[in-house]
């Protein structure tokens, strides 16, 4: 049962590097491709800080959307994930205590 969960988890994540390794592709799709992941973590980021109990919450009580904004523009000026993370930790520490 392990060998086959194994199998079935990383067959689809080795067989598109084992085919397309060999391939040279176009700066243009490369610097495309690269904008995915960054896309991904933000649709999953928003979600959370916009529906964090299932259902959207756009009141002035969710904390999620006032930690957002420092650790979003700590983010922008820094580009540094490690003050994002203690602005945003930071944050939500100070609003949970004051809430």
């Amino acid at each position: 049962m392990i060998l086959g969960v194994s199998a079935v988890s990383l067959l689809p994540r080795i067989l598109p590097v084992a085919f397309l390794s060999s391939f040279e592709f176009p700066p243009v799709l490369i610097r495309w491709l690269s904008y995915i992941a960054p896309a991904v973590l933000a649709a999953l980021a928003a979600l959370s800080v916009l529906a964090p109990g299932g259902e959207y919450d756009f009141s002035i009580g969710n904390l999620y959307i006032w930690a957002f904004v420092p650790t979003f523009i700590t983010a922008i000026l820094t580009r540094s994930l490690f003050y994002s993370l203690l602005v945003g930790i930071g944050t939500m520490a100070i609003l949970n205590n004051l809430m």
